[in-house]
This record gives C-alpha cells, sequence and structure tokens, in this order.
C-alpha cells in the first residue's frame, strides 16, 4: 500500500475508531455517555502507524413531554428541552507496538460545548432553593460554555483481507468543569468505562461496507448529586456503498438499552431504566488538501421508541486527517542462492 493510500485509509477510519464519544448526556438525565451511531460506519478498522487528528461536532435537539420527569444536576425536571452544540478534539496514535497479532493505538479526546437546557416545569433540587421564595413548578433555563470530562482509550485491532476487527477501552476521568446543580453541563462528574468489540467488511473493489459495533458502558457515581447511573448496553450497524473513491452514502441502525437501574440517594426517581432505538443515514467525502488526504463526514438521526429519556434528533459533523503516517516496510530482496564450487 503507497504512502498516500495508507494515509487516506487512516483517515477514513479515524472518525470511527474511537467509539464510544462521550457527549453531555448522561441517563441521570435522561441520557446516556453512549452516544447513538458513532461507533459506524467503518467501525472495525484501526488506521495504519501514526499520529492523527480528529474533529467531531455533535448536535443535539431534543425534548422530553410534560407527562415524564426526569433528573438533571440534582434537579427533577419536567417538560423539558435541550439544545447541544459540542465539540469533541480528538488525537490517536497508533503505535508499532503489535498485541496478539493486532495493532495497539492510544487515544486522547477533549469535549468542550454549550448545552441549552429549559425546563417548562421545576420540581425538585438545588435551583429551586437559589432562589428565596422561588415556587415549585416555575421553569427554569440554563446555557452555558464549558468544558467536558477528559477521555483516554485504548484499541487493540486485527485485519485480514476484506475483513477488520477490533477491541476497545474507554475511560472518562470526572476533571472536567462541572458545576452542581445547575442544568447545563458538558461533564458527567463521574468515572465511566465502557468496553466494545467492532468488525467491518470492506470490499474496495465492490465498493460496499458492512459494520457492527457492541458494547457495555459501566457507570460510577456522580459525588455532587449522589447518583448512580446504571449500567448499559449498546450495539450500531452500518451499511455503506462507495459511490466512487471519494464519496460513499449508506444507512445506521442503533440500539441502547440500560441493563441495571440508577440507585444511591440522589436517584429520586427510582431505578429509572432507559431504552431508545435511532435510525438514520450517512455521508462522507474524502478529498486532499495540498498532499494531506481529509475525510468529511455528515451522520444524522432520529430517535425513536423511547423510554425514559430525551427524545430529538441527533447529527454529526467529522473531519479527519493523519498528521503523520509511518511509511511502508520495505520489503527485503530475495536473498541470491548459495553456490557449490
Amino acid at each position: 500500500m503507497g504512502s498516500f493510500a495508507r494515509r487516506l485509509v487512516g483517515s477514513l477510519a479515524l472518525a470511527s475508531a474511537l467509539a464510544p464519544v462521550p457527549d453531555a448526556r448522561a441517563a441521570e438525565g435522561g441520557l446516556s455517555f453512549y452516544v447513538e451511531g458513532q461507533a459506524v460506519p467503518l467501525g472495525g478498522i484501526v488506521p495504519p502507524q501514526g499520529l492523527y487528528f480528529d474533529s467531531t461536532t455533535y448536535f443535539y435537539s431534543a425534548r422530553i413531554g410534560g407527562n415524564r420527569q426526569t433528573q438533571i444536576g440534582g434537579n427533577v425536571i419536567s417538560n423539558a428541552k435541550v439544545n447541544l452544540v459540542a465539540d469533541f478534539v480528538t488525537a490517536l496514535w497508533v503505535t508499532p507496538v503489535n498485541v496478539l497479532g493486532g495493532d495497539l493505538g492510544f487515544a486522547f479526546v477533549m469535549p468542550f460545548g454549550e448545552p441549552a437546557v429549559r425546563a417548562g416545569v421545576l420540581l425538585n433540587g438545588p435551583l429551586i432553593n437559589q432562589v428565596v421564595g422561588r415556587p415549585i413548578g416555575i421553569g427554569a433555563s440554563d446555557r452555558d460554555f464549558n468544558f467536558g470530562d477528559p477521555i483516554v482509550s485504548a484499541t487493540l485491532g486485527w485485519h485480514s483481507g476484506n475483513w477488520h476487527w477490533k477491541l476497545s477501552g474507554v475511560l472518562s476521568i470526572p476533571a472536567g468543569a462541572y458545576e452542581p446543580g445547575q442544568l447545563s453541563n458538558v461533564a458527567l462528574n463521574r468515572y465511566i468505562g465502557d468496553i466494545s468489540a467492532a468488525a467491518t467488511y470492506l470490499d474496495p473493489v465492490q465498493g460496499y461496507e458492512l459494520s457492527a459495533s457492541a458494547g457495555f458502558t459501566l457507570n460510577g457515581t456522580n459525588p455532587s448529586t449522589r447518583y448512580n447511573t446504571g449500567d448499559e448496553f449498546h450495539i450500531d450497524v452500518s451499511a455503506s456503498k462507495y459511490l466512487s473513491k471519494e464519496v460513499s452514502v449508506g444507512v445506521i441502525a442503533s440500539h441502547y438499552l440500560q441493563i441495571t437501574g440508577d440507585s444511591g440517594p440522589g436517584a429520586r426517581l427510582g431505578p429509572f431504566k432507559g431504552r431508545v432505538t435511532a435510525v438514520g443515514g450517512t455521508i462522507g467525502v474524502t478529498g486532499e488538501f495540498g498532499k494531506i488526504p481529509v475525510t468529511a463526514r455528515i451522520k444524522v438521526l432520529r430517535e425513536v421508541e423511547v423510554e425514559n429519556r430525551f427524545q430529538g434528533t441527533i447529527g454529526f459533523f467529522q473531519v479527519s486527517f493523519p498528521l503523520w503516517v509511518a511509511p511502508p516496510k520495505p520489503v527485503p530482496e530475495p536473498r541470491p542462492l548459495a553456490t557449490k564450487f
């Protein structure tokens, strides 16, 4: 594989190499650390040895109706709306280290954004106590730019012909700019681990791509709210067609299921186990900027079949490119046969 082709593969694969990426959502707030549709397409591919950059802008617009309640920042609210624009800056290093025949990579993700949250009804929590004489039932709103919790991950990937598969582990560290008692937070303020496995079948001749990714999210306790979010299962699948070497289109389906209930003194709504299915599509475009291959991808998904969660529309805009890719190893020249005289 030539140098440009190797960089191109890395750029195409980077946007899916770090699943899952966190956002400002948590089961504590009727949502989750896991983002539907983030892990696909190309979910099973680890790019060649090198250093890569990715910027993913995440859009989320959703609401939870007046007949349902949720809890954010220790506040019990109803009839709530959220509009979020956040960016996740990612650096990925695929090392020369080989473990069990797989390529080892590490990544660092830094999220930041501005969640705008409006609660039509405020039922309980710190926001009521902040204003003397505030009656229960009056609404509240919050909008603030802040930084989320930093994320580290490790990935091990294998390749065989058109097949690619990988194992990933992600850790969210509660070191962001979390504001206790507020509605607008990108940081989740708890340790979160996620383990996942993904596989991709990519036929470069016919231009077909099929991917699947599944994993478990293990949640710690938010010490500010004393809320322990339950553990979760998630799965993503995709099917794409390359219309040319530069353009691909595809469909995505995703399912999330909370497998254990929320708990702790701060869980005022009980187990609050959530479930959601999301469906949508994607389009990817690859081109050269100078001599660097750059991939841009748009994904849009609609959440359906929702229980105990916000329901809305998810959007991603991703830009990925390699900063450096290791040159291919030279093929050793055949040694001449020894001759007896």
